[in-house]
């Protein structure tokens, strides 16, 4: 690849210049191009989705057994493998993670593509207890072309996670990519067709979401969109697809609370808080970004939460000693920006941070420090809504009941830590937490084999999961009659 070249995108099996403007993709940490290509155009959007449900109806992977499907996922998984460091490099170019982190999201990419494989080749089907002369059966079918819309914080990963799971239901899959961020779902087309893939049952069309995406969302041949992103763009979604009565997945926001109770081992705690909040530089949906600390621990606590807060490594993404590197854009920084001077305005005060990084290499990149507010109460706009950059909210809490209702006080609820050696405690807080994931002196963890996803503004329905091949699917009952004479109330005798 060449920063001349002018990368095609995927339609429907065919490599080819998109329809659209042509666009650079820039590296977060300089703000140089990294790859020039064209968005995808709505033509294309029209030939992709057409594309797909022809190759759905015809190449005959909805029919293959589901081990023969499950054979080429695993091929997927070995060749993600194989590419590992180039795609983990790309990664780090694509949206500037620390190469660390981008090695971690290939991985689990490929880990997504091994489970689902095993999911299909050894999901059942059931026959349910006979309630008449019938047996009757429940079974389940693909549903046809499905849209995976992703975000730009953690490409290939979430890709992985609809893509797998959609393949193994025996679907099409049409992935628009943040527009931002479109080289590793590319890169992961190019995977699947060298896999053994049937052409046009994957398409990539980087381009605007609110053209494509939105085209895509409409399209009457798309039976279901996975979307990962803003609450704001998940609600659009949803409102279009209520019309259309298809089933979609919305994976949000969130504002999630991290909770240090009075008997917390600090160590841990300091750490998890730090990871939860910091690693990717707070551009994640479940980053731990209000803190609510019991009060009789809160200045200690503070006080070494502070000190290891400012010794974390910001910098180059390349460099395997960083922690942080830049935000994705110089917009986004002017965003985290603003929400800082609007936490001041509204009486906090920074215990951290709260200015950008400048100075050498700083200059080029959208870098932003770890930033920690504190004085506010957790009613003000910086408590309640999402910032998605390396900001900390720190606020002390009295009693139980008073953090309870603290915490669940938000329109997001996606996750919350606690951080407790008293795991009966923890345990019972854990349960009356609102939110679709609670971490016990642990943050930021996942397993593909454990169900994620949110409630309320966070999101509908729920990824990944043994499970989770049946968002991709239709479930049909069959009744198979074995009754001796025929149906009693058409008055028909046997003959025989």
């Amino acid at each position: 690849m060449t920063l001349e070249q002018t990368l095609p995108i995927c339609v429907a099996g065919t490599w080819r210049l998109g329809g659209g403007e042509r666009y650079a993709t820039s590296y977060p940490a300089t703000g140089e191009p990294v790859a020039w290509l064209n968005a995808a155009s709505l033509d294309d959007v029209e030939a992709a989705v057409q594309g797909a449900h022809q190759a759905f109806l015809h190449s005959g992977w909805a029919q293959r057994k589901p081990h023969e499907r499950a054979a080429v996922l695993y091929r997927i998984a070995g060749l993600i493998r194989e590419r590992a460091e180039e795609l983990a490099q790309l990664q780090r170019q694509d949206n500037g993670k620390p190469i660390n982190e981008t090695r971690a999201l290939v991985a689990s990419a490929a880990g997504t593509f091994q489970f689902f494989a095993a999911a299909c080749e050894t999901l059942e089907e059931t026959i349910t207890p006979s309630r008449g002369d019938f047996v009757s059966m429940s079974v389940y079918e693909p549903m046809g072309v499905v849209a995976a819309i992703t975000p730009w914080n953690s490409p290939i990963a979430s890709e992985a996670q609809k893509v797998a799971p959609a393949l193994a239901g025996g679907n099409a899959v049409v992935i628009k990519p943040a527009e931002i961020t479109p080289l590793l779902a590319l890169q992961l087309a190019q995977i699947c067709e060298d896999a053994g893939l049937p052409k046009g049952l994957i398409s990539v069309l980087p381009g605007k979401g609110s053209l494509l995406g939105d085209a895509l969302t409409r399209h009457p041949l798309v039976k279901r969109v996975s979307f990962t992103g803003g609450t704001r763009t998940g609600k659009h979604i949803a409102h279009i697809a209520a019309d259309k009565m298809m089933p979609v997945s919305l994976e949000l926001g969130g504002k999630s609370p991290t909770i240090v109770l009075d008997d917390a081992d600090l160590d841990h705690a300091v750490a998890g808080v730090l990871y939860g909040i910091f690693s990717s530089s707070g551009e994640a949906c479940i980053a731990g970004s209000r803190l609510f600390v019991a009060r009789a621990l809160y200045e200690p606590f503070m006080a070494r939460l502070t000190a290891a807060a400012a010794q974390l490594r910001v910098g180059d993404p390349a460099d395997e000693r960083t922690q942080m590197g830049p935000l994705i854009s110089a917009g986004h920084r002017e965003s985290v920006e603003r929400y800082v001077a609007l936490g001041l305005a509204e009486g906090g005060r920074l215990r951290l941070g709260g200015e950008r990084l400048s100075g050498g290499a700083f200059d080029k990149g959208y870098f932003y420090p770890p930033t920690i507010l504190e004085g506010l109460g957790n009613h003000q706009q910086v408590c309640q809504e999402e910032i998605f950059g390396p900001v900390l909210v720190a606020l002390p809490f009295d009693s139980e009941e008073e953090l309870l209702q603290q915490a669940n006080d938000s329109l997001y609820a996606l996750a919350a830590g606690i951080w407790s050696r008293d795991y009966k405690r923890a345990w019972a807080l854990g349960r009356k937490l609102q939110a679709g994931t609670v971490w016990i002196n642990t943050y930021k963890q996942f397993s593909i084999s454990t169900p994620f996803g949110g409630w309320r503004d966070s999101g509908l329905g729920r990824e990944k999961g043994r499970l989770g091949i049946l968002q991709y699917m239709e479930q049909k009952s069959l009744y198979w009659g074995m009754n001796d004479q025929p149906l009693a109330w058409a008055g028909v005798e046997a003959t025989q």
